[in-house]
């Protein structure tokens, strides 16, 4: 297979409420989707980045760029592409593995639709639907919260994933179980916002029998983790700190993490993220699939991914409307909390084209 050259569309979506994290507050959803062009047909790609580097180092001016001036080139140089040969091509640029993950996606995508094969077939599912998760911002007050918490429950999401920092941690927790009582599955996100000063604080979350605390710490402090282990008893997740199959082996051994939250853009594509998997699997080690509010198309990718047997938790593989009033591929929608796998060729899915139209800010086109 020979690419023919990428269309990066850079493309805005309104968010249907504000979604606040430790690190700041999302409006609207500005990222980069790709689209690769081979003899044998179209592939698309999904960029996690955001608009700066907060979430990670990566961002969307930094991804446009490295793919423009480096990937890109880098693959359009190759005369027998793959899927599995897009890592070892990329692999002399140093990090950008959101970038290097939307272009893998891409190429697999073509790839897959035309020997008429799905993502899931391709990743190894064993479902046909996933349960799912939701992600709930902090608010401004706990009442807003809870009606927030209900409503998602009343939507039928099987899981709650509260987003916590300090002085927004264990009251919040606290109203949520004595509203909707221990039977909900409930955990939380810290989004590295602490530090191994605030172990006590956080063992105040103890009792309230969470599933776990998600990336308590910065993301390289994985010692740090390992030491919070010890410290307390609710279990430890590694999101940030998870940049590869290898850096799961390392924490898993270092004990820094009882469960890991696999985001394929952050691991550099679903090949890598499947690897993730296999690694935590391996170690008995329970994942489940993380968001960035993404698209249909990386929903739809994620999708396939949480259908794979490790992944014993519900994830962020939350309904279209959960963020977005219209997505750019037909919806997503919940059925008794859980999504359908697509089966279809690739992704499954594609853009409408008038909804895509809507939301791009922006097209360049790189070829040979």
């Amino acid at each position: 297979m020979k690419l023919s050259g990428v269309e990066v569309r850079r493309v805005r979506m309104p968010l249907v409420a504000p979604f606040r994290t430790s690190f700041g507050t999302q409006f609207e959803r500005e990222l980069l989707l790709l689209r690769a062009v081979t003899p044998a047909g179209e592939g698309w790609g999904e960029c996690v980045t955001m608009p700066g580097p907060l979430y990670s180092a990566e961002y969307n001016d930094g991804a446009e760029h490295v793919l423009r001036h480096h990937l890109v080139p880098a693959l359009l140089a190759a005369d027998d592409l793959t899927a599995a040969k897009v890592t070892p091509l990329l692999a002399k640029f140093k990090g950008h593995r959101m970038a290097k993950g939307a272009l893998e996606m891409a190429v697999l995508d073509v790839e897959l639709r035309a020997h008429d094969r799905s993502f899931a077939a391709e990743l190894g599912s064993v479902r046909d639907s996933v349960p799912c998760g939701v992600s709930v911002g902090i608010m401004d007050t706990i009442p807003q919260l809870l009606d927030a918490v209900g409503g998602y429950l009343d939507d039928g999401y099987v899981r709650i994933k509260l987003k916590i920092e300090p002085g927004w941690d264990v009251e919040p927790v606290r109203a949520v179980r004595e509203r909707f009582g221990d039977d909900v599955l409930l955990q939380v996100d810290a989004n590295t916002a602490y530090t191994l000063g605030d172990a006590p604080q956080l063992a105040r979350l103890d009792p309230f029998g969470l599933l776990l605390i998600e990336q308590p710490l910065e993301e390289e402090d994985v010692l740090g983790h390992a030491e919070l282990a010890r410290r307390i008893a609710t279990p430890i997740c590694l999101d940030e700190t998870i940049v590869s199959a290898r850096a799961a082996a390392d924490a898993i051994k270092l004990g820094a993490c009882q469960i890991v939250n696999i985001k394929p853009g952050r691991v550099g594509g679903y090949l890598e993220a499947r690897r993730v998997h296999d690694v935590c699997t391996a170690h008995a080690v329970p994942v489940w699939c993380g968001g960035m509010v993404e698209t249909g198309l990386g929903r739809a990718a994620n999708v396939a991914l949480a259908s794979l047997p490790g992944f014993t938790l519900p994830g962020d593989t939350s309904a279209s409307d959960r963020f977005y009033r219209t997505d750019i591929t037909e919806p997503f929608v919940l059925e008794n909390g859980y999504l359908p796998v697509p089966t279809g060729p690739g992704l499954g899915v594609t853009p409408v084209p008038e909804l895509l139209e809507e939301v791009t800010t922006e097209k360049v086109w790189i070829g040979a």
